[in-house]
């Protein structure tokens, strides 16, 4: 039986990684269409910009912390057994503050900051800190080790994963899911399209989810290196403001965070808040200007602002068939809405799409037994 042509829609974390999981299948034939590659830095693209790790936010019971637990034993093969991925593990400290409850961080931050954790058997070293040694304004504080990613070499390994199993990447614009069927690299139309397109989903033809929008999530990136990588539930400075501090590996620099803004296009950085990231960064993380804790011991690498591709009800992963206007219609896997939680349940969501994907082979009479 000739081998199924799948094409993925879609290149950030999400789309990459679903693409690599996917390869591993010598019945399948795969081709990523994208807008926007690794080493692109656009408003669209949300992957770049993130800081990114593994701080675990799914309620239980949720898609998400399905997701979330799965994805961690693999980032912590990757961080362990392949250094050129740009993984590390990072020591990490959570801090929850009682007023921060109702706010917009607190209600995202509502999990992390948990003593009794569901992740606390997840991942390595966690405890719960005496309340001796916490801050005077929090009531809360855990520590585990997590991992760091530097998104500008990790998006660009999971790219030459892919194309080392046979994958063919092309740029493309599409408005339609089924434009992307069509344009599969052999030439033919691909029997699946894989729909991994983050905040695109929103106006996509044969999708237009009208529940998908963007968190705009503004960063400094900045040379300086703390040694850990820590949050607090909130700040003073407004509801939707947060603080985050993460070292990346490989050289990274450090990402000093942030915000939660819901429903905020804006893609340019806001200066004032940059300096209230900046000033909040060092004041939960002294070690980042040792000499007298002044914003100006900040050497800056660039100010960035990303969109995290969020979704009502949480990440959407189905199957689906997409009808098209002349009647006809095109088979789907659709894999989108992860949030600002993309890398952190890349693995489990991939792991999903494949095995929906067999599911529709089965059902179009492919051979199913081999994924």
């Amino acid at each position: 039986m000739t081998a199924a042509n799948i094409t993925v829609l879609g290149a950030g974390v999400v789309g990459l990684t679903t693409a690599l999981v996917l390869s591993k299948h010598k019945n399948l034939k795969i081709t990523i269409v994208s807008k926007h590659m690794p080493g692109d830095y656009d408003i669209e693209y949300a992957s770049p910009w993130a800081g990114a790790n593994y701080f675990p936010v799914g309620k239980p019971g949720t898609i998400l912390q399905k997701f979330e637990r799965a994805t961690w034993p693999e980032l912590d093969r990757i961080c362990s057994e392949v250094p050129e991925a740009g993984i590390h593990y990072q020591e990490t400290v959570i801090y929850g503050r009682k007023k921060d409850a109702d706010s917009a961080t607190g209600q995202w931050f509502k999990e992390l900051i948990k003593e009794d954790a569901w992740f606390k058997d997840v991942v390595p070293n966690f405890r719960v800190l005496p309340k001796s040694s916490l801050p005077p304004d929090c009531h809360t504080g855990t520590s585990f080790t997590s991992v760091c990613i530097n998104t500008a070499i990790y998006l660009p390994w999971l790219l030459g994963q892919c194309v080392k199993n046979g994958v063919v990447v092309k740029r493309g614009i599409v408005s339609h899911v089924a434009e992307a069927a069509s344009l599969h690299h052999s030439g033919r139309a691909a029997d699946l399209v894989i729909n991994c397109t983050g905040l695109g989903a929103g106006k996509l033809g044969g999708v237009m989810d009208p529940t998908v929008y963007p968190a705009r999530g503004q960063i400094v990136l900045v040379r300086n290196e703390p040694g850990i990588m820590a949050t607090v539930s909130g700040t003073d400075d407004g509801d939707d403001e947060a603080t985050y501090v993460m070292q990346r590996a490989v050289g990274g620099g450090t990402i000093l965070g942030g915000c939660l803004q819901h429903h905020s296009w804006e893609s340019q950085p806001d200066p004032n808040l940059a300096q209230r990231i900046m000033q909040r960064s060092i004041t939960l993380c002294p070690s980042l200007a040792p000499k007298a804790s002044q914003v100006s011991e900040l050497s800056i690498i660039r100010h960035g602002v990303g969109l995290r591709p969020m979704r009502k009800d949480g990440p959407r992963v189905e199957k689906d068939k997409v009808s098209m206007t002349d009647g006809k219609g095109v088979h789907a896997v659709h894999c989108y809405g992860h949030g600002g939680y993309g890398y952190q349940a890349s693995w489990g969501s991939a792991w999903e799409v494949e095995r929906l994907v067999g599911e529709v082979l089965g059902e179009m009479g492919r051979e199913k037994a081999k994924l």
